[in-house]
């Protein structure tokens, strides 16, 4: 027999729920808008949080053979918005990293990503920003510690 969720862990999925679908939702959109295909924006992003790569990372992160990532990179050359630069230990070997065009875009999608997060807290008095902050803290805290003892 399985247990019915706490109230805690109601609330908590109750959130996750919106969470998911509204950030999924805008990011969607905002992709949809800059003309490329998920997988292209996908690499942006891995440039934008992990900084510059190989092309064999690009294929392993992706699951993708290396021509697929090759194909990809070269229409976000193409683009402007990624950038080819020589590995300085290895002459052969090919870095690509965000341009300056890239990052922007990368900028502009994850402002437009959190927007919506800024207009539910517009409607909060500073004592619920302030317990909902409180709370989010323990929540993320918590979440750093777990994946930490993995």
């Amino acid at each position: 027999m399985m247990t019915k969720p706490s109230p805690m862990s109601h609330a908590l999925r109750a959130w996750m729920d919106v969470f998911m679908h509204r950030s999924m939702r805008s990011w969607h959109v905002y992709v949809k808008t800059t003309g490329l295909t998920m997988p292209q924006f996908s690499i942006l992003m891995q440039l934008h949080y992990k900084g510059a790569c190989g092309m064999s990372e690009i294929s392993e992160k992706f699951d993708v053979t290396a021509a697929a990532a090759s194909q990809l990179a070269e229409k976000l050359v193409q683009g402007g918005y990624i950038e080819r630069a020589e590995d300085p230990s290895d002459r052969r070997a090919k870095f690509i990293q965000l341009s300056p065009k890239g990052s922007d875009l990368i900028e502009a999608g994850i402002k437009e990503r959190y927007r919506w997060m800024d207009e539910i807290t517009s409607n909060l008095t500073a004592e619920e920003k302030g317990r909902v902050a409180g709370a989010l803290r323990l929540l993320t805290e918590a979440a750093k510690n777990l994946e930490d003892s993995k």
